[in-house]
């Protein structure tokens, strides 16, 4: 798939939509009937939850105050397409305080106590890997946004974009996305939304959905000092049946190219917001 074909209502942008179009991975999400301490998923395998894939040489990751962190997202970039820019072997992590994730409006970077971003290479992938674990309150698990293990599996796609994602910024002729839309008729009103329906759901990279803003708008501004216009938004979790942020909410991993580029991980964040 080169592209996603513009329908006619929007024919006289079409040159201009298609140079916006992204290649991203759609992740599918299959929640598994399994107890929360029983992991039947190997440690190198893709998942939400689980047990997570910790070198024999490595620290597990904990809080400040020597709490063992949830692994919430676990993703083998060798399970997945080839996504440009995008690491092809190696695995990212992400580990939550579940005490602590939810509370701040921003949300939580490497430096903080919320939760950590992890990224093994390839190397590290190939090295004895723990095979036991710090105990787990299993009370800690409900505080978190998502409720079972699930295995993952990945499928390249294309997003078109869409209103809330700032670096989309598209016109409509002297129209924005809103005006554009209430001027069509009913028909082209669905072929619209049709087109611009690839944004939710759980994916790697692509163009960021978002229930009230998006948070690279804030470069700049205090608490937002990791915060960059141009950072690639690396991991994009939803809400669905089994995974809940706030009030119908949406997760996302950001990183800026140059640190994307040079896989330095520390510097990416986390950011979620709600209804």
């Amino acid at each position: 798939m080169t592209h996603v074909k513009v329908p006619p209502v929007l024919s006289q942008f079409a040159d201009a939509l298609i140079a916006k179009q992204r290649p991203f991975v759609r992740i599918e999400a299959t929640p598994l009937d399994a107890p929360l301490d029983r992991d039947p998923l190997e440690l190198h395998q893709s998942k939400f939850l689980g047990s997570p894939f910790i070198p024999e040489d490595a620290e597990y990751p904990k809080d400040t105050d020597g709490n063992p962190l949830i692994l919430l997202v676990q993703i083998n970039f060798a399970e997945a397409p080839d996504l440009d820019g995008f690491p092809s072997e190696g695995m990212l992590q992400v580990f939550f305080n579940p005490n602590e994730w939810s509370e701040s409006v921003v949300g939580w970077d490497s430096r903080s106590n919320a939760g950590k971003i992890v990224y093994l290479s390839a190397a590290d992938l190939q090295k004895t890997p723990r095979t036991t674990f710090p105990v787990i309150d299993p009370e800690a698990y409900a505080e978190l946004p998502i409720e079972s293990i699930h295995s993952l599996t990945f499928e390249k796609s294309i997003d078109t974009g869409n209103s809330e994602d700032f670096q989309f910024a598209f016109d409509f002729g002297e129209l924005d996305y809103w005006e554009f839309e209430e001027s069509l008729s009913e028909a082209d009103g669905k072929a619209f939304k049709s087109y611009f329906s690839r944004d939710d759901g759980h994916k790697l990279g692509g163009y960021a959905y978002f229930t009230q803003g998006d948070i690279r708008e804030y470069e700049g501004q205090e608490d937002y000092d990791l915060v960059r216009q141009n950072d690639v938004q690396l991991l994009q979790l939803d809400s669905d049946e089994e995974m809940m942020f706030g009030d119908s909410g949406v997760g996302h991993v950001f990183i800026s190219p140059e640190a994307l580029a040079d896989r330095d991980f520390s510097k990416a964040y986390f950011y979620w917001d709600c209804c």
